[in-house]
């Protein structure tokens, strides 16, 4: 323990001012709240229009606003729940990504919908209508989603069968759920495009983004996420978490992905034991796999759950 502990500190104390200076203005700029949700990626703006449409169908669609801890402002968290056409028992709860908020999932919530599901969508912490002042990366999220299940099991009882979906960081979220103690009306998780680990993609943008190294910057910042959340990055991972999953899992990712490297998806694949496919989408860059062909995706999706959502 003395040892970790020096190991952690040591950067603080010799890193330069700086650096520390620098690594409190990333860790602001990366996990402090922002209430907007920014601009989508250049490659990506060419689908807005058909984005927008669903965009309006989720404001039209009869729904209802679901609540943790409604009482309490400061931890309140917040859910559309959109009821299936037909009365069904299956529901799917899905994870938005970062910056992101539940409307900007309006894509997959039709599509499962049209699929026959019940759709819950909530807004993670530090986004959206939920409380919070820190982004925590899924880490955190996890332990809401157990949650957000249990209030799908309180409403429609014994027999609930539930998928988990994510995306980007909520595909990250959903592997990190899956290493929980998950009751058995969860049938299934689709995770697209989800990161291995906080650390590793941090440090991979580090590089790619701002040509840094790793150290000092990853460190220093993940000390000031534990004074701010209470974890260092280095203590969470997507994989292992996985290593822990029992439920059948679909990893979904795009080959050109840039923001998310592709073999984060094969290191995620590789760390669960569980039932589990890969489908690595050509041509497809970060959280477009869905738009380069919204009806191959749902039957790619449609396909694992013939197998595995009984």
């Amino acid at each position: 323990m003395t040892h970790r502990f020096f190991k952690l500190a040591a950067p603080l104390g010799l890193a330069s001012a700086g650096a520390l200076a620098f690594s409190y203005k990333l860790f602001n700029f990366a996990f402090k709240r922002v209430d907007y949700v920014p601009e989508t990626s250049a490659d990506k703006q060419k689908y807005a229009d058909l984005y927008y449409d669903y965009v309006k169908w989720y404001q039209q669609i009869p729904s209802e606003t679901w609540y943790l801890h409604e009482m309490d402002a400061s931890n309140r968290m917040v859910a559309t729940y959109i009821p299936a056409k037909e009365q069904s028992l299956k529901t799917v709860i899905i994870s938005h990504g970062y910056k992101g908020n539940r409307e900007t999932m309006a894509n997959f919530a039709k599509m499962y919908y049209d699929m026959g599901f019940n759709v819950l969508l909530p807004d993670d912490r530090a986004h959206g209508d939920s409380a919070g002042q820190y982004i925590s990366f899924g880490w955190l999220d996890r332990l809401d989603y157990i949650n957000w299940i249990n209030s799908v099991i309180q409403r429609d009882g014994e027999q609930s069968k539930i998928l988990l979906f994510g995306v980007s960081m909520g595909g990250a979220t959903m592997e990190m759920l899956s290493g929980e103690n998950l009751p058995n009306q969860v049938k299934a998780i689709v995770a697209d495009c989800g990161y291995s680990s906080i650390e590793e993609e941090l440090v991979y943008l580090l590089k790619e983004q701002f040509h840094l190294p790793k150290y000092p910057f990853e460190p220093l910042v993940s000390t000031i996420n534990r004074r701010r959340l209470g974890y260092y990055l280095g203590d969470v991972s997507s994989k292992e978490q996985l290593a822990k999953n029992r439920k059948p899992i679909l990893f979904i990712h795009g080959a050109n992905d840039t923001y998310v490297p592709a073999e984060m998806a094969y290191e995620n694949y590789q760390a669960t034991k569980a039932p589990k496919q890969l489908w690595i989408v050509k041509g497809a860059s970060h959280a477009e796999s869905f738009w380069k062909n919204p009806a191959k995706y749902q039957h790619r999706v449609s396909m694992f759950l013939d197998t595995y959502f009984k």
